[in-house]
Order: C-alpha cells, then structure tokens, then sequence
C-alpha cells in the first residue's frame, strides 16, 4: 500500500498552543499519528517582515491573508512585543503530543532567524543553533530528537553533518519527488549523510489563491496530484498555523480523500521504516524555486552516477 507521511511544522507560540491541539483532535478521529516539528526557542515572526524585497513575498503575504490567519500579536513579536520562549510556555502541549502517539522531532530553535540566516551561515553559527534547538528539545521529553525537518525548507551543509553527528535517523528538510541520501563530501570520512524524505506535495499556502489554479479548489487540486492507477508515496507538510485554525476542515477533508484514495496515511519514521536506506539513491541538495513560496529552497538535486 503506498505511504503518505503527514510531516507538521509548528512555527509559533500561536500555532503551538492552539493549533497542536486542534490537529490532536482531527487526526485522532481520522485514527492517524503525524510527525510534529516543533520550534522550540522564542517565536520572532514579526521580523520576517526583512523579507518584504525577497520577490514573490508580498503576493504571497496577500494571498494567504497573514494578518488574519497568524493575528496581529503574533506578527508583533520580535519587534514590538517580545518573543515568546515558545517550550517554555507550552511545555505540556509538547509533552502531550508525544503522550498521544504522535512522532515528535525539532524544527529549529528561532525560526526566523534560521530561514533568514542558515543559507550562507558559518559551521560555528549554525552549531550553536542547532544544538540549542536540540537541548531544548532533550529537557522537555527526556530524551534525544531522532527526526529534523528544517525550517523553511533552508539548509547548509554543516546542518547535514550536525545531523549525522547528533545521530539523526531520518530527516526532511528538503523539497522533491522521493527519498535520497544527501551528497555532502566526506562520506568515506565520516560515513554517509543522513537520508532524506523530501516534502513531496506543494502545501496548502503555496496553493490558496495561487492564479496557475484558475480559481480550483486547493484540496482538491491536491486531491488530484495524488490519485491514480497507481499510487506513490508522498510526504505533506502542514502548518500548525493553518491547517490547526483557518484551513482544518481542509485537513480534514484531505484525510479523507487520501484515505479513499487508498492511501496509508503514517509518520515520517513509519515511512523510512518501510524503506531500505542503504538502496536510497545519492544526490546533491540545491538552491531551487517552488511555486508559490518566494525565494529559494533546499530541493533535492540530479542523482549522483
């Protein structure tokens, strides 16, 4: 049967209070586990406002209606209001969702400042983010992280060897159309990289009022990627902040469909369970553009020979 892992980005104090829970509840009466990426150090949403001269950032800021989907206090934070220390203040959201069953793994420690910085970002710099991230995440569940998903989908290779390093089983920190080993230079060294699972499907922001969509619903725009014949696996990603407020009878109704198509709908470690990683091609991860998100991502590369 083929896979389709729900992989859930949760980026702010907002969307880690409120929308956690509200996804808790629609995945539990789906009877489905997630993987949920969490942010763990303060939320400074407010200063992605740098990004305002990044092309293709204020259509999207327009189409995905920002200020009514994130609020305005959240917006604030980081300039006008301070940043909450998000795993402090929801510790026990945190907690619960592992308590439900739910795989749990590290997004990053300051969001906005790994997607804005880590692309051209120094080792030690890089180091000391994500071990941050990684401390933080080990005083709330006792135990080491096992899964990372990188903000933003923004990555250099020093993350790639910190992964390696801190004994990261399995990762998705990219964008493309199946898993690969990340090629990075010293695998005779020091061993090969961590795999990825990339996120395989455009998300629901990149869609909603997206003009290539004419004015077709995004779910079932999504619907339609994913059915056929014959199926393939996929991973999706999700936001916390959207699909747990103002998109999760969206959610919802695409658990649905995929469950009607067929699918098995598991967690990022379910779905590399199901694989065997010494057979995952090698190939580089690049700069690459996605529909609908502005600037530049991390996607997976042509396959090694």
């Amino acid at each position: 049967m083929a896979q389709l892992a729900l992989k859930i980005d949760v980026d702010t104090f907002a969307g880690t209070r409120d929308g956690v829970p509200a996804l808790w509840r629609v995945l539990e009466r789906a009877q489905v586990t997630a993987t949920f990426l969490f942010s763990l150090g303060p939320d400074h949403t407010g200063r992605a406002i740098r990004r305002v001269f990044r092309p293709g950032f204020l259509s999207k800021v327009r189409r995905t209606s920002v200020v009514a989907n994130y609020g305005l206090r959240t917006l604030l934070y980081g300039t006008l209001l301070p940043g909450p220390r998000i795993a402090a203040r929801c510790r026990d959201v945190l907690r619960e969702t592992r308590r439900r069953g739910h795989e749990v793994g590290v997004h990053v420690h300051d969001h906005v400042e790994w997607q804005d910085r880590v692309a051209t970002a120094d080792e030690r710099w890089t180091r000391r983010e994500f071990v941050r991230a990684c401390e933080i995440f080990e005083d709330v569940f006792q135990i080491a992280p096992r899964v990372h998903g990188a903000a933003g989908w923004q990555t250099n290779v020093h993350l790639l060897r910190l992964e390696r390093e801190f004994g990261f089983t399995h990762t998705s920190d990219t964008r493309g159309s199946s898993p690969f080993v990340p090629l990075i230079g010293d695998e005779s060294a020091a061993g090969p990289a961590v795999p990825q699972w990339p996120t395989t499907l455009p998300t629901l922001d990149e869609l909603v009022g997206h003009p290539q969509l004419e004015g077709r619903d995004p779910v079932d725009h999504l619907l339609g990627l994913t059915a056929g014949a014959t199926l393939s696996d996929h991973v999706y990603t999700l936001h916390a902040e959207l699909e747990g407020a103002a998109y999760l009878d969206s959610f919802a109704r695409l658990l649905r469909g995929w469950r009607e198509q067929g699918y098995a709908l598991v967690t990022l470690a379910q779905h590399a369970a199901d694989t065997d990683a010494a057979k995952l091609p090698i190939a580089p991860i690049v700069a690459g553009e996605v529909p609908g998100r502005s600037g530049t991502l991390a996607v997976r590369g042509a396959q090694s020979s």
